[in-house]
């Protein structure tokens, strides 16, 4: 355990694939600060979030536990009068809180939006930014669902700084977020106390909004493309920004960072901005099938970095798999507070990315709508798995060999009965734990919780 309490930034992006990085396997446009951030750390090629959609993956993100343990089982409405994440789940900024940490959010929290569901409600001393599933980058209105008609449906401006509605016109947002976390930080490093500044971005998240700069930067590139790279790009600048304010505060030793993405590329037709209906390609999930929404590996696979100099050897690439929730007993371990105090159910990496130790072998589950999940080691099992929202599943049962068949082409559920079987039960047995405690302790009276929404 190091000698002095590390500071913790955690950067996620929002509808990111696998292969959206340079230091991932993108060849048509460079990310050099989230590069630099991997050669100077650990990559890992078997990062997961712990649902292919976004407020279920920030629960778990936030608390350590899988999105039903927490409270969140599906994408969260925008109105102002939509709760969310419940008092009686700890995040990450209220355990560090509570051991004298500072905390800020500069970015997206998709949470919930009544008071009691606000960053301020769950840990945060300060924070920017807007609290629905997406905003315009320019204006900052919550528009989706405007012209469907009810209530709780017209275009809402959804910009706060602490809980006070904020207006800035026309300032895109990737650089409103990055401002705003490099200001926290000042005002936190002036202090005694160490600090954790969580940095949601909603990038690449429709609508597909970036500057000209940007634009002109991937002009060659079709323009799903150009403005897929452009948004990252912004986004990658911004991490770099962070990172040398770090520096320049003297920090960089101090300073525990992570980043990864909530799920994989939206193929939403929403992402054209034209009108169609065309599906969207523009962001990839590399060699893995599958995207937001899909529990196969397209959905939930995605870029993971850790980093901490000092401490963290370079260059280091881990093929071991783990999941979002393993960041909270990871900094808990590392800032040295006893995770056994609270209801956890990820890992702590620690070891695993400053010692290069070994993890225990574990099974880690997935569940969404009528999908539901499991890997263990290299086999994975999916049950109804979608390809495609709201379409048949390509099967009932589909198991894989994900060192042989990464991009799980090949059903072997017929050809390895036993494994099936097993982890059949495996899944169907984790799933129905969820269930039950769903039911007894947090389930809606309209059953929102079991219909899945695109935002």
């Amino acid at each position: 355990m190091p000698n002095k309490r590390p500071n913790v930034i955690v950067f996620l992006t929002d509808d990111q694939g696998y292969g959206d990085l340079s230091c991932m396997g993108a060849t048509d446009f460079r990310t050099p600060n989230l590069d630099r951030l991997a050669s100077d750390g650990v990559r890992f090629t078997d990062w997961y979030s712990n649902s292919p959609v976004c407020s279920p993956s920030r629960a778990a993100l936030l608390s350590g536990r899988y999105p039903g343990n927490a409270g969140i089982r599906v994408i969260l409405r925008g109105h102002r009068s939509t709760a969310g994440l419940p008092q009686s789940t700890p995040t990450l900024a209220t355990m560090l809180r509570d051991a004298g940490y500072q905390t800020a959010l500069s970015g997206k929290w998709h949470l919930g939006l009544t008071e009691e569901s606000r960053p301020q409600s769950h840990g945060f001393d300060r924070s920017f930014g807007f609290f629905a599933g997406c905003i315009d980058y320019y204006s900052h209105i919550f528009y989706y669902g405007a012209n469907q008609g009810g209530p709780g449906q017209n275009p809402t401006h959804d910009l706060w700084e602490d809980d006070s509605e904020v207006w800035m016109n026309g300032e895109y947002f990737t650089d409103l977020i990055a401002r705003k976390a490099v200001e926290y930080m000042r005002e936190m490093a002036a202090k005694d106390e160490p600090f954790l500044l969580y940095v949601p971005f909603n990038a690449p998240h429709y609508p597909m909004h970036a500057p000209e700069k940007y634009m002109n930067k991937f002009a060659h590139l079709p323009w799903d493309r150009q403005v897929m790279a452009a948004m990252i790009s912004a986004v990658d600048d911004s991490i770099g920004e962070i990172m040398n304010e770090v520096v320049r505060l003297g920090l960089a030793d101090d300073t525990l960072s992570v980043f990864t993405s909530d799920n994989g590329p939206s193929r939403e037709s929403r992402n054209w901005l034209d009108g169609t209906l065309d599906p969207y390609y523009g962001g990839t999930s590399g060699k893995f099938r599958g995207h937001k929404y899909s529990l196969f590996e397209g959905g939930i696979r995605l870029p993971g970095i850790m980093n901490w100099p000092g401490h963290i050897k370079s260059g280091v690439v881990s093929d071991t798999p783990v999941a979002s929730m393993d960041i909270v007993p990871t900094v808990l371990d590392a800032v040295g507070i006893d995770s056994s105090q609270y209801e956890i159910n990820g890992t702590s990496l620690l070891a695993h990315v400053t010692e290069q130790e070994g993890l225990d072998e574990r099974p880690l589950f997935w569940e969404i709508g009528d999908q539901t999940a499991v890997r263990r080691g290299k086999w994975k099992l999916v049950l109804n798995g979608q390809l495609v929202e709201h379409e048949d599943p390509i099967a009932d049962v589909h198991l894989s060999d994900l060192e042989t068949d990464p991009g799980e082409a090949i059903n072997l559920a017929d050809e390895e009965p036993a494994i099936t079987a097993e982890l059949k039960q495996l899944a169907e047995e984790w799933r129905a734990g969820i269930e039950k405690r769903w039911a007894e302790q947090y389930a809606a009276p309209d059953e929102e919780s079991r219909t899945y929404r695109m935002v």
